[in-house]
């Protein structure tokens, strides 16, 4: 049997491969790192993660995304079968060791028989064979290039930003406290995963004013300043007003400040725990384009991080990815070369779960291919399904931008529908739904 070969071990390559060699598929897995480096990734390691070290929410009953953390699960999925073993605490979110967990992803998939790990990049998209382009974000200039000769379109952007993390023995404990956010968790580790950073009213103006007139990283010529509303810089949330930021990433509900409780916040810093060990704190929601003199004076504004000391400035970088709609089609196929199938980010989902189960679909429905049969995608009432719906020709083709999973994209509920029914009724029916229509759609393969 012909293997089947994958361009791009991070998250979705990683998975596919993983998903095709429990097929029983030969798979071969080309990454062009560590020798073609990136300035976003440290290592060579397959599933490296080069921003937050959370995978969100693992409440698979009243978020979407906690929900396609359960069916990647019930599909045996790599990526969060190593999340779970290299969890930290993150209150009902799941925040994983990064380094640990990319040693394991890496570990795992060296271990399988049927895949084979070549170093080396792909500059061209082949013209036969059985292909999973999963090449991220981070596409090297030479195969985008290939892309856009073979769709005849130019290959759209946006731009990710990079938050900062802290090292943890650096932060000042006696104006910061541990707290998650309602004290969500069933463990107390979980209900103080979060340090907590209190500002003033005049703190937070300053702050703002200090934000808005710190030096910028300049673009580059040709690209455009089309940010994905998920994952917005802190100064481009502020210049859309002064109290963005407040309402957003530094909101100050469900949170009492341990020193002094009877005084509320007028804004909230949360930090992140970041590795096992508990050594490093990212900044949550601080995703920046500050130049880096900037980030760490202004970011020593913040009360309890006069004196940090950070282990990682934030950055942004150039995020490419397909118009989807207008080229894919519902298996993931590039109509022009049904050969090459695409996954993982660059197909316009947003976010580390949404990639690798993007990496997921691919994988099986290759494998499916390479054994003489044809998988369908699940049911658009399933995370995966309401995903590969939107992406392959429910969005918008003149519109199209990343999408992560969330509920507006599941078709509506039959019997909710007239009515006034609240989140507290409608999330569980429609993660109940997909639920059952996932089981169905595993075990008719």
């Amino acid at each position: 049997m012909d293997p089947v070969h994958i361009i791009g071990a991070g998250l979705a390559g990683s998975e596919a491969a993983w998903q095709i060699a429990r097929a029983g598929v030969p798979v071969v897995l080309h990454e062009m790192r560590p020798q073609v480096e990136t300035f976003a990734h440290k290592t060579g390691d397959c599933a490296e993660m080069v921003c937050s070290n959370s995978f969100r929410s693992d409440d698979d009953e009243m978020n979407a995304v906690g929900q396609l953390h359960w069916e990647m699960r019930a599909a045996g999925g790599l990526i969060m079968s190593m999340a779970d073993r290299h969890r930290l605490p993150a209150g009902g979110a799941l925040a994983v060791d990064r380094d640990a967990f990319s040693a394991a992803v890496t570990e795992a998939l060296r271990a399988e028989p049927l895949v084979k790990i070549v170093p080396g990049e792909i500059r061209d998209l082949p013209d036969s064979g059985n292909w999973i382009v999963a090449t991220g974000p981070l596409t090297s200039d030479a195969l985008a290039g290939s892309i856009r000769g073979l769709t005849g379109t130019e290959a759209l952007a946006f731009f990710d930003a990079i938050a900062p993390i802290v090292h943890a023995e650096t932060i000042d404990m006696s104006v910061a406290w541990e707290q998650s956010r309602y004290d969500k968790g069933e463990t107390e580790a979980e209900q103080r995963a979060y340090i907590n950073c209190p500002m003033t009213k005049p703190e937070y103006e300053a702050f703002i004013d200090a934000l808005l007139a710190a030096d910028k990283t300049e673009f580059r010529e040709g690209e455009t300043a089309g940010y994905f509303d998920g994952c917005l810089p802190i100064e481009v949330m502020a210049e859309r007003g002064r109290e963005t930021l407040r309402h957003g990433p530094m909101k100050p509900v469900g949170l009492t400040n341990a020193h002094n409780p009877t005084e509320k916040a007028y804004a909230v810093v949360q930090l992140r725990r970041d590795n096992a060990l508990g050594t490093l704190y990212n900044i949550v929601g601080f995703q920046t384009k500050m130049k880096y003199g900037a980030q760490t004076e202004v970011f020593r504004m913040i009360p309890g991080l006069q004196n940090a000391s950070f282990a990682r400035l934030g950055g942004i970088h150039r995020n490419s990815f397909l118009n989807s709609p207008t080229l894919l089609d519902d298996r993931m196929r590039l109509r022009a070369r049904p050969n090459l199938r695409f996954a993982g980010q660059v197909t316009g989902v947003e976010g580390y779960v949404e990639s690798a189960a993007m990496g997921l679909l691919a994988g099986r429905m290759a494998a499916a291919e390479a054994k003489g049969a044809d998988l369908a995608p699940p049911s658009g009432n399933t995370a995966m399904g309401a995903l590969i719906h939107h992406i392959t020709g429910g969005a918008e083709a003149k519109t199209f931008q990343p999408m992560n999973v969330n509920f507006g994209l599941f078709p509506p509920l039959d019997e909710m529908r007239g009515g006034r029914k609240g989140r507290k009724d409608r999330y569980p029916a429609y993660t109940n739904r997909a639920k059952d229509d996932f089981r169905a759609w595993l075990a008719a393969q």
